[in-house]
């Protein structure tokens, strides 16, 4: 082998060296930059899977490339997205698209002029005309907000045309096509009574998209509260006087039924008055009881003269005093035994005689308070006991109260401020759980 030989396989062992190195290194750098795929396995599949659904990776919690920007520039981006361009939304539909509305006020109460009935008898009427005026101010508060009044609202003065106005903004507008329980819930919305728990003043605010509207309808809910109330005092005074009519027909059938007693009583016994006729038997029988001891008097004089017993004066007052004697035997079988035929005595008729004059006295009592009432009952039913006394009537409106820009604007601003901070805190926390 010559040189030349052997420098030629010098040099292709250098070439072969060379060529070797690179393409050791050129592999360690693509498997550094992404590995090479080793034999998929199940075991290896189901952590790839699991790494995939972690929660931990879900959109928005995954690392996020390092913001170059400070963190103050951070802070007002994300406010700026989330709390002023809501807020500034809200404020463009409040200042640009939102109507004006109206507000009519007003403020009544029921009031009651109450007159006492005393001194009757049958003073169960008087709760019928003493009428509790606090009841009767919850009734018409729930009237104002009920169904029956939006009905006859929307008979009367077209209601839903009113909420309905070109002058209302596409949010506030109410849809005349809505059915009555929708204008219903509208109705409470814009409409609202408020009682005073102290005093009972009742008051009502009315709002409506026009200041004539806003009027209209607070006349027109006034008017049918005291309708309402007037209606509620012609039903008591007329449910007093009915039944007052009535305790006054029973009362006067009681004291008839007690008359005919009577008269079926001494049409049977055959006296008019018992009673009279006792002490009629009491007095005969006082005196004969004086006639008696005379007798005997004159008797115990007669024998005592020594005249024989077979005397005809001493016959005489003897057959005297046995005449007596029978008299009161007989008024005093009268009185309290039976008689000869087995009938009844005076004095069974006296007990039945007073019983029928106990009960005529209580029908007559009776009837008379029931009359009494009858007539006051009437007379109270002329009057208006229970009115709506409207001491601040409805006005026009010259001014839109709502919507309240200002006021508004301000909370949704503080509610979208406290939605951020809440959510950021939220998010920040998931963050550092996953770290």
């Amino acid at each position: 082998m010559n040189f030349d030989d052997v420098k030629d396989d010098t040099r292709e062992a250098e070439l072969v060296t060379f060529a070797a190195s690179p393409i050791a290194e050129l592999r360690r750098s693509a498997e550094t930059i992404r590995p090479l795929p080793e034999k998929r396995t199940a075991r290896s599949l189901v952590a790839s899977v699991r790494a995939r659904l972690d929660w931990r990776q879900l959109p928005g919690l995954r690392p996020r490339r390092e913001d170059t920007s400070s963190y103050g520039s951070r802070i007002v981006h994300r406010v700026g997205l989330f709390v002023l361009l809501p807020t500034l939304v809200i404020g463009l539909y409040l200042f640009v698209f939102a109507s004006n509305q109206y507000v009519a006020e007003a403020q009544f109460a029921v009031r009651g002029n109450v007159e006492p009935m005393e001194n009757i008898a049958l003073g169960q009427f008087t709760n019928l005309i003493q009428k509790h005026n606090s009841q009767d101010s919850f009734i018409v508060r729930d009237y104002i907000g009920s169904q029956t009044m939006v009905a006859a609202l929307e008979k009367s003065i077209g209601l839903s045309k009113m909420f309905s106005r070109s002058e209302a903004d596409f949010w506030t507008r109410f849809n005349p096509d809505d059915p009555i329980e929708d204008l219903t819930k509208y109705w409470r919305k814009h409409v609202e009574a408020h009682i005073d728990s102290i005093s009972g003043v009742i008051r009502l605010s009315v709002r409506a998209f026009t200041p004539e509207d806003a009027l209209t309808i607070a006349r027109e809910v006034v008017t049918r509260a005291e309708a309402l109330i007037n209606e509620i005092s012609k039903h008591a005074q007329a449910d007093m006087v009915v039944q007052a009519e009535s305790d006054a027909k029973v009362a006067q059938e009681r004291l008839t039924k007690a008359h005919i007693a009577l008269q079926t009583f001494r049409n049977q016994w055959g006296v008019i008055d018992p009673i009279k006729t006792a002490e009629g038997t009491l007095t005969t029988l006082t005196l004969l009881r004086k006639d008696k001891l005379k007798a005997e008097n004159d008797l115990q004089v007669l024998r005592s003269s020594s005249l024989d017993e077979r005397s005809r004066s001493i016959q005489t007052m003897v057959a005297n005093i046995a005449a007596i004697d029978q008299q009161m035997k007989t008024l005093q079988d009268e009185l309290t035994s039976a008689g000869p035929a087995g009938g009844p005595n005076l004095t069974e008729a006296l007990v039945q005689y007073e019983g029928l004059l106990v009960e005529r006295t209580i029908a007559e009592k009776l009837e008379e308070s029931a009359h009494m009432l009858l007539d006051r009952a009437r007379v109270s039913a002329s009057k208006q006991h229970i009115f709506l006394a409207t001491f601040v009537p409805p006005v026009l409106p010259t001014d839109s109260l709502y919507p309240e820009r200002g006021r508004t604007l301000l909370v949704a601003f503080f509610c979208f401020l406290v939605i951020w901070s809440s959510s950021a805190l939220l998010l920040a926390g998931i963050r550092d759980q996953r770290m």
